[in-house]
C-alpha cells in the first residue's frame, strides 16, 4: 500500500470518484502535500472558526457532562437538527437539550460540535469517528458521513485493519471505506483467501447483498473472485461459494451462460456429475450453446457414452465443426474412429495438446519411444506447457536420457513451481533430487558456460534448466531472477514471466537495481513513461547496462524519428560501456543494429550485427540478412537466414523469414515449413492467401485465412479477410469481420476506415 508518488498506483488516489486516463502518471496529493504539511495551511482557517464563550449559546446534555455549542452550527450539520433547533420543537426554546438517551458519548459529542464549526476531523482519534459516522448516520449528517467516510479510508493499510473496518462500513453503508477495505482485500489476492475472515465477507450470501447494499456487489468482481478461486483451487467450497454468488450477480443473458457454466465445470471437476450437468444444462437454456460439451462430458461420466457421443455428432452436424469437437468426440470412442477424429481435432486446430499427447501415449505403448518424443516435441515447439513438459521428462526416463527427463523437470518447475507430477503424487522438486546424481554435475562456471552455448542455440528450454540449476545453488541471485523472466517471456509464459521479474526486484540488493526491474514491470504492464522514469531515477544513482538499456527499450517502442533515433542510439553505446556479460551485450549491439538500419546507416548496422554475432548472439544473423537484403545482396541475406536455420533450435521464425529473401516456390515451401513448426505464426497464412488472391482464387484465399482463424482470431488475419470479402462485394462479411477485428484493438485505422465503407454498403443495399 506504500504510494509511489503517481496516481497510478496511489492507494488514495483511487479512492476519487471519477477516472482521467491523462492522469494517471500525475503526481498524487500525498506526494505534493502530506497530511503534516496542511496544519500550517489552515492555522488561520483554525482562528477564523474558533467560537468564543459569548458564541455559545445552547448545550447538549449526557449524564452530568455538558457540551456548549453554536446553535447555528449543529442546526447546519443536517435537516433534523434544523428542525429540532429552529422548528417547532419544544428543543427550539431550550438553551439545554438532554441528550443522555440518543447512544452517543460526551466525547463523540464534543467532536461533532468541534467539526460543526471547524469541518476537521484530523485530530480525532479513528474510533471516535467510526462513533461520529454512527452519530451522522443516524442524524442524516452527509456532510459529517462524508468526511468520516473519507477520514477512515484512508486510514486503511493492511488486511487486519479492512477486515475489521469493512464490518463498520458496511453497518454504515460507507461508500469509501468500503472501497479501501476491498482494494486492500483485493490487492492480497490470492494470499488474501486463504483468511476465513476474508472470505466470509464475500462467500455467503447475506454478505452479497450487504455489498450490494453499499453499492459494491456486482457480476465483474464476483468473476474477478471466482476466476481466482478457480485458479487457487478448483474443487474448494470457497470458490463454489463464489460461484453461486456469481449467479446471483449475473443480469444480463450473457453473464448467465457465463456463470452457469464455470458452476458446472467446477462440479464436474468435484466429481457431483449430476449437479454439474444441470447447471450445464441451465447455461445451454441461456444460449451457451458451448456448454453443450459439459453435458456430453457428464452424461459420459454417469456412464452414459453413446448418449455423449450423439450429442457430439449433433454439436458436429449443426454448426462449423471446430477443432475442439472432433477432441471431445474422440473421448466417447476409440480405435480408429478415436484416432481419425484426434487427427481431424490437430488439423483444424493444432494448438490442441490432447492429441499430441494421446498420439505420444500410443507410441510409447508400442515401444516407440523415440517417436513418441517427436510427437510431443511437434507442440513443445510452439507451446511449452507443464504436462507437455511432464510427459516428455517421463518418456525421456525410459530412454534412460536422465539429462533431457531432468532439463524438462527443471523448465516445468521453472513454469510451476509448485507442479505435482505422476497424477498429483510426486512433487517435481524430489523427481529433480533422484535425477541428480543419474547426470554429470556442473560447477557455477560449468553452469554459465551451459547458458551461453544454450541462449546462443537458441533452447529457450535448455536455457531455462540450467538458470533453475544455478537458482538452487542461488535463489537469491537477482540477476538469474532476471535472465529467467527474459526466457519465460519468450515462451509467451507472461505471468511467470511476472512472478520471476518481482522476485528479482524482491531480491535487489541495491537501490538502482531494484529501480530497474520495477522499470520493466511497468514497461511490461504497459506503462511505457512510468518504466522511463525507474531508468533515469536509476541512472541518477548509478550508471549500468540494464538503465541505459531499459531506457533505450523503452523509447524505441514507438514510431522514432532522427532526433529520437539518435537519442536511443545514445543510450545504447552507454549500455556497452557499462559492464555486463555477453548476453545482453549481445541483445544490445543486435537493437543497435535495428536502429542503425532504422536510420539508414546499414554498413554501422552490420558492424553491430557482426559484433554481436563474435559473441554468439545467434539471433544476430537476421539483422545481418536485412541488412544485405536492403543493399540487394538477396543471396548473403538468404545464407544468413539458412546459418541461423542451422544453429537455432526453434527456427520458425527463421524460415518466415527466409521466405522473403527467395523466389516464391522457396518461399512457399520454407513458410509451410514455418508453420508446421509454429502454427500461431500468422504470416505464413496471409502470404498464401495473397498469393491465392493475385491467382483469382478468392474461395481458396478466404479458406487459408479462415483456417487459421478459427484457432487464433488475430487482427491482421481478420482485417485481411475484411478486405477480401470487401473486393468480392460481401459488404456483410466484411463488417462482421471488421467488427470482431475492432474488438481486438478498437483504433485500428485501416480497419476503421474498412468498416465505415462497408456499413455505408450495407446501409444502401437495405435501403
Amino acid at each position: 500500500m506504500d504510494c509511489c508518488g503517481r496516481n497510478l498506483e496511489c492507494p488514495k488516489a483511487t479512492m476519487v470518484s471519477g477516472y482521467d486516463p491523462e492522469s494517471v502518471y500525475d503526481s498524487c496529493l500525498c506526494s505534493r502535500t502530506p497530511r503534516q504539511e496542511f496544519r500550517d495551511d489552515i492555522s488561520m482557517e483554525d482562528e477564523e472558526c474558533s467560537t468564543s464563550d459569548e458564541d455559545w449559546d445552547m448545550s447538549f446534555c449526557i449524564g452530568n457532562d455538558e457540551i456548549r455549542c453554536v446553535r447555528y452550527k449543529i442546526a447546519s450539520l443536517s435537516r433534523p437538527f434544523r428542525t429540532m433547533l429552529y422548528g417547532g420543537f419544544i428543543e427550539s426554546r431550550r438553551e439545554k437539550v438532554n441528550f443522555s438517551q440518543n447512544g452517543i458519548s460526551v466525547e463523540a459529542m464534543r467532536a461533532a460540535e468541534e467539526f460543526s464549526r471547524t469541518k476537521m476531523l484530523d485530530s480525532f482519534d479513528p474510533r471516535l469517528v467510526l462513533e461520529l459516522l454512527s452519530f451522522a448516520n443516524r442524524f442524516c449528517c452527509e456532510e459529517l458521513k462524508s468526511a468520516c467516510d473519507s477520514y477512515l479510508a484512508s486510514m486503511v493499510s493492511d488486511i487486519e485493519d479492512a477486515v475489521m473496518l469493512i464490518e463498520y462500513g458496511l453497518e454504515e453503508a460507507a461508500y469509501l471505506l468500503v472501497a479501501a477495505c476491498l482494494q486492500v482485500l483485493l490487492r492480497e489476492l490470492p494470499c488474501s483467501m486463504q483468511n476465513p475472515n476474508v472470505m466470509r465477507i464475500f462467500c455467503s450470501a447475506e454478505a452479497r447483498e450487504r455489498l450490494a447494499m453499499v453499492g459494491h456487489a456486482s457480476f465483474v468482481l464476483y468473476y474477478f473472485l471466482s476466476q481466482i478461486g478457480m485458479e487457487e483451487d478448483m474443487k474448494s467450497n470457497t470458490t463454489v461459494m463464489l460461484l453461486e454468488r456469481l449467479v446471483e450477480s449475473a443480469t444480463e443473458s450473457w453473464q448467465k451462460q457465463l456463470a452457469f457454466h464455470q458452476l458446472g465445470v467446477v462440479m464436474l471437476e468435484r466429481e457431483e456429475y449430476k449437479d454439474a450437468q444441470n447447471w450445464f444444462k441451465a447455461a445451454v437454456e441461456a444460449g451457451h450453446i458451448y456448454s453443450l460439451v459439459g453435458v456430453a462430458r457428464t452424461k459420459f461420466k454417469r456412464g452414459h457414452k453413446y448418449s455423449a457421443y450423439k450429442l457430439m455428432n449433433s454439436l458436429i452436424s449443426d454448426y462449423t465443426p471446430v477443432g475442439w469437437m472432433y477432441q471431445e468426440r474422440s473421448l466417447y470412442c476409440s480405435g480408429k474412429e478415436k484416432m481419425m477424429d484426434l487427427n481431424t481435432a490437430t488439423e483444424l486446430d493444432p494448438t490442441l495438446s490432447y492429441p499430441y499427447k494421446y498420439r505420444a501415449i500410443l507410441l510409447v505403448e508400442e515401444n516407440k519411444l523415440a517417436a513418441a518424443i517427436t510427437e510431443i516435441n511437434r507442440i513443445i515447439g510452439f507451446k511449452v506447457s507443464p504436462d507437455c513438459l511432464e510427459l516428455r521428462a517421463w518418456i525421456s526416463i525410459a530412454l534412460e536420457d536422465y539429462d533431457g527427463a531432468l532439463r524438462d523437470v527443471r523448465a516445468l518447475l521453472t513454469l510451476d513451481p509448485s507442479y505435482m507430477m505422476f497424477y498429483g503424487q510426486l512433487h517435481g522438486d524430489n523427481l529433480v533430487e533422484t535425477l541428480q546424481p543419474l547426470v554429470q554435475q556442473w560447477s557455477q562456471a560449468d553452469c554459465w558456460m551451459q547458458l551461453y552455448d544454450r541462449w546462443s542455440s537458441v533452447d529457450d528450454i535448455g536455457s531455462l534448466a540450467v538458470v533453475h540449476h544455478m537458482l538452487a545453488n542461488d535463489p537469491g541471485k537477482s540477476l538469474l531472477r532476471f535472465r529467467q523472466s527474459l526466457l519465460l517471456l519468450r515462451l509467451n509464459s507472461q505471468k511467470a514471466a511476472m512472478r520471476s521479474l518481482r522476485l528479482a526486484r524482491n531480491y535487489s540488493t541495491s537501490e538502482h537495481e531494484k529501480l530497474v526491474y520495477e522499470g520493466w514491470i511497468l514497461y511490461d504492464t504497459g506503462h511505457r513513461e512510468e518504466a522511463l522514469a525507474k531508468a533515469e531515477e536509476s541512472i541518477s544513482i548509478q550508471r549500468s547496462f540494464e538503465a541505459f538499456f531499459l531506457k533505450a527499450y523503452a523509447l524505441a517502442d514507438s514510431s522514432l524519428n532522427p532526433e529520437s533515433s539518435a537519442y536511443v542510439i545514445q543510450l545504447l553505446e552507454e549500455a556497452l560501456r557499462c559492464p555486463s556479460d555477453g548476453l545482453r551485450k549481445g541483445q544490445a549491439l543486435n537493437n543497435l543494429g535495428s536502429v542503425y538500419v532504422d536510420c539508414e546507416k546499414l554498413d554501422l548496422a552490420a558492424d553491430c550485427y557482426m559484433n554481436a554475432l563474435n559473441i554468439k548472439h545467434t539471433r544476430a544473423h537476421q539483422g545481418l540478412a536485412r541488412v544485405y537484403h536492403l543493399k540487394n545482396q538477396r543471396k548473403a541475406a538468404y545464407d544468413e537466414m539458412t546459418k541461423l536455420i542451422e544453429k537455432a533450435r526453434n527456427n520458425a521464425s527463421a524460415y518466415e523469414k527466409r521466405s522473403e529473401y527467395c523466389d516464391r516456390d522457396m518461399a512457399k515451401s520454407d513458410l509451410s515449413m514455418a508453420t508446421q513448426l509454429d502454427p500461431m505464426r500468422t504470416y505464413p497464412y496471409r502470404y498464401r492467401a495473397a498469393v491465392l488472391m493475385d491467382d483469382h482464387k478468392e474461395a481458396e484465399a478466404i479458406a487459408e485465412l479462415s483456417r487459421a482463424i478459427a484457432f487464433k482470431p488475430d487482427l491482421q488475419l481478420l482485417h485481411l479477410r475484411a478486405a477480401f470479402h470487401d473486393s468480392m462485394g460481401n459488404h456483410l462479411h466484411t463488417q462482421r469481420d471488421c467488427e470482431a477485428a475492432l474488438c481486438l484493438d478498437p483504433n485500428h485505422t485501416d480497419t476503421v476506415e474498412l468498416y465505415d465503407k462497408a456499413r455505408e454498403r450495407v446501409n444502401e443495399q437495405q435501403t
